[in-house]
């Protein structure tokens, strides 16, 4: 059996709590960026109420796509299944940008509206634009594709990127022209990411080179400026492993074996939680216990290898009638939390 997370505090300090807190407080100090930048426009720098509105706009444009975190109230399911779907769309950038433009404009109606709605329309825009950077991805083609898109060059946390913007942020406050400083900062995180992608190529290119029948490299960023991990698919086994200063170490390897054409499976298949591990995993092995009463279906996904463990899973129990007793997916940090996950049962209705 796989193991899972050793340690309750630390699967949690680096999967949940604390990558959703910093994530968030990337796209606060973007939107205050912004707002700054949006100096540069006479029309914004010569109206002070103009500007305080554009402020609202560009910090509340910088969140509203994550709005969508309410749904981990319902069930995790429902959560992996949406996050970053539906309010990262095509549709709901626009509707975003509307939305809070509107609102901000019934509050003061004398300022311009087309200034207002176009930086906070920009705001929601880089939001999901920097989101697609990142190992987690958004599906930001949707409706004209539910493909998840991450392109894994950026942690969710970039300490350069949040810390440039903070160091912006105190300029600011020290005197300097928000604009300007701003748009510096920007020119420096545009290179910044340009670097980063030459980064990945070089990683993917090295790693295509040692093994000639790679299909598939998952990159995720750590945020050590040299320190990835790496989920490796190749024609028929896993590897997952770092890559450090240049350096592949490998630390696990796993059989391919495509998912059989069993009753269990398809049966597994039918639940909720599964459905939604399966959406949003692009990499993943299976496990099938046998129990005296039921079996167990294991779904492993193999990006997130923290300290030798796997936090992140989605796990079916079924009865001899082929009926899914209880189920669970998400981050789980021990054997013994994700069996009383199963008992109390998470299932979605």
């Amino acid at each position: 059996m796989t193991p899972l997370c050793y340690n309750e505090i630390n699967c949690y300090l680096n999967k949940g709590g604390y990558t959703l807190l910093m994530d968030t407080g990337t796209h606060v100090v973007m939107g205050i960026g912004l707002g700054g930048l949006a100096t540069l426009d006479p029309v914004v720098a010569n109206d002070p109420v103009l500007f305080n509105a554009v402020l609202i706009g560009t910090l509340v444009g910088s969140q509203a796509p994550d709005f969508d975190t309410v749904l981990k109230l319902k069930n995790n399911a429902v959560y992996i299944r949406n996050h970053r779907g539906l309010t990262h769309s095509i549709p709901a950038i626009i509707f975003w940008g509307i939305l809070i433009s509107s609102i901000i404009y019934l509050f003061v109606p004398e300022v311009s509206f087309f200034h207002l709605w176009l930086l906070t329309f920009l705001a929601v825009i880089i939001h999901v634009f920097v989101d697609i950077f990142n190992a987690y991805g958004t599906q930001a083609l949707r409706p004209f594709s539910h493909k998840w898109v991450a392109l894994g060059f950026i942690n969710t946390f970039d300490p350069y990127i949040f810390f440039l913007h903070v160091a912006g942020i105190i300029a600011w406050i020290l005197g300097a022209h928000p604009g300007y400083t701003f748009l510096i900062i920007y020119g420096v995180i545009t290179l910044y990411y340009i670097k980063r992608y030459f980064d990945k190529r070089e990683i993917v290119k090295k790693i295509e080179e040692y093994f000639p029948t790679t299909e598939e490299v998952v990159t995720s960023p750590t945020t050590k400026q040299n320190d990835w991990r790496v989920a490796i698919t190749t024609k028929d086994r896993f590897f997952v492993g770092t890559v450090e200063n240049g350096h592949i170490q490998l630390m696990d390897e796993f059989e391919r074996i495509p998912l059989p054409n069993s009753k269990i499976i398809e049966a597994a298949k039918t639940d909720k939680n599964i459905q939604a591990f399966l959406s949003f995993s692009p990499v993943y092995r299976w496990e099938i216990i046998e129990y005296e009463n039921f079996t167990e279906v294991r779904f492993i996904d193999l990006r997130y290898r923290s300290k030798g463990y796997y936090p992140f899973v989605a796990v079916a129990q079924i009865d001899q009638h082929l009926n899914v007793i209880t189920s669970y997916t998400g981050w789980i940090f021990s054997e013994q939390k994700l069996q009383k996950k199963l008992f109390f049962g998470d299932n979605p209705t």
